[in-house]
């Protein structure tokens, strides 16, 4: 009876945690002054490290991966987590596929070096129209079949719309089905399938789990930009940076086909966690890319589409800016305040205040090259600067500048406890 009533007050204690948790970072993102600044991070790989164990068994183990971030997860303290399994425990699945737009250990990696994207021209210039014409028959015929070699046999398939002809035309569209390439590929997606079932079980799991610990999940959805979609995925960055001088009215075409998938996307997944948050990693938007009248023109429209059609669906955009945006502050500012947050990588932190510090919450920036080969007392000065400056009036959430993968686990620690002891308001 003594051991009931003992785990009865634990779980009744993890339940308020995990209420304080998410009123905090919520009142940080609505612009209210919380307890305290919250501090969430992406822990990538820093975790198998943490461990003991290598990025190859954390892709492959799943009762490793779950082990491994659980770990972290209590004894760092984030105010929020991340299920690591759809991002990490990908092993399995891409090996399924002959996947060909990552390289991850013991596929052109080595066993402790994290996974790197192959980006490349995986839609030509002059397939631009077949995309505007029908995005799910390119995706199905061009462009599954090459980034996964083992669905090369379904470049066979007649066109997906093409059953829009009747019954006369029905099993013309059919027959392909019949094709040894096209039966081994469908055999290829379902053991594809069961490896994302597992995904979604894992995921699931561990989302349960640290519920019960009292830790709340950043973020329920995953989404993108449009125009980093086109980049990333189909036309690479050369293509892209090309297309905006060769046939921009193609490239903002391509964009706004995007839009309601990218939204759609982004709804549907929100609805099944029940978590309002949206993660959206932001590429190719950046100084570095493109000017500021590109990304007038091309980037941010969309981009700000979506952002407040999930404004008004009740979610909370969260973009991380990966590089520097400093010179677009000024345009990002254009959405509906209190509704969302954007983590900045290498952005300027006080100009992002000044500018944005009305608008919407920020998020960042303690530099990895601190985390990595810094001392304790150089990432508590960094934080100090950050929370005196960023964090005055509320409405700002630390983090690391990126995943953490090598840091050094003394300067987490120290941005974690020290976040945690000076962060008061």
């Amino acid at each position: 009876m003594q051991a009931m009533d003992w785990r009865m007050i634990m779980r009744e204690d993890a339940a308020e945690l995990y209420r304080q948790r998410e009123k905090r970072v919520n009142d940080a993102i609505a612009l209210r002054v919380p307890d305290r600044i919250p501090i969430e991070v992406l822990f990538g790989f820093f975790p198998a490290k943490y461990s003991g164990m290598t990025i190859e068994e954390v892709m492959y183990d799943p009762d490793k991966l779950f082990d491994a971030q659980l770990k972290v997860l209590l004894e760092f303290q984030p105010d929020m987590d991340q299920a690591p399994f759809a991002i990490r425990f990908l092993g399995p699945l891409l090996e399924a596929l002959d996947f060909k737009q990552l390289k991850w250990p013991g596929h052109g990696m080595t066993t402790d070096h994290t996974y790197q994207f192959v980006e490349g021209e995986y839609m030509t210039a002059d397939e631009y129209d077949h995309f505007l014409l029908d995005p799910s028959d390119f995706m199905v015929r061009k462009y599954w079949p090459r980034v996964c070699g083992n669905l090369k046999g379904l470049e066979k398939l007649a066109s997906l719309h093409g059953v829009i002809t009747y019954y006369m035309g029905f099993n013309l569209s059919i027959a392909p089905f019949s094709l040894p390439e096209v039966a081994e590929a469908l055999a290829a997606m379902q053991k594809a399938g069961a490896e994302a079932a597992r995904i979604a079980v894992h995921s699931r799991r561990y989302t349960q789990k640290a519920k019960e610990e009292g830790f709340p999940m950043q973020t329920g959805a995953f989404t993108q930009a449009p125009f980093d979609t086109l980049g990333d995925f189909f036309r690479g960055t050369k293509g892209l940076m090309l297309d905006m001088y060769r046939r921009p009215d193609k490239v903002i075409k391509a964009c706004e086909k995007l839009l309601p998938i990218m939204f759609e996307t982004a709804i549907n997944a929100t609805r099944m966690s029940g978590n309002p948050r949206v993660f959206i990693p932001i590429h190719k938007g950046l100084d570095g890319f493109m000017s500021k009248e590109q990304f007038k023109r091309f980037f941010w429209p969309t981009l700000q589409e979506l952002m407040q059609g999930l404004i008004k669906e009740g979610c909370n955009p969260c973009p991380l800016w990966e590089g520097d945006c400093t010179s677009r502050l000024e345009i990002i500012k254009d959405i509906p305040a209190g509704k969302a947050c954007y983590a900045f990588e290498a952005t300027d932190m006080l100009k992002a205040k000044e500018i944005l510090g009305d608008t919407v919450c920020i998020r960042g920036n303690v530099p990895l090259s601190i985390l990595i080969a810094g001392s304790p007392q150089d990432v508590k000065a960094y934080s100090k600067k950050l929370i005196d400056t960023v964090g005055k009036g509320g409405g700002y959430i630390m983090d690391a500048a990126t995943g953490l993968d090598d840091a050094k686990p003394e300067n987490v620690k120290a941005m974690f406890e020290f976040t945690r002891e000076y962060g008061v308001y």
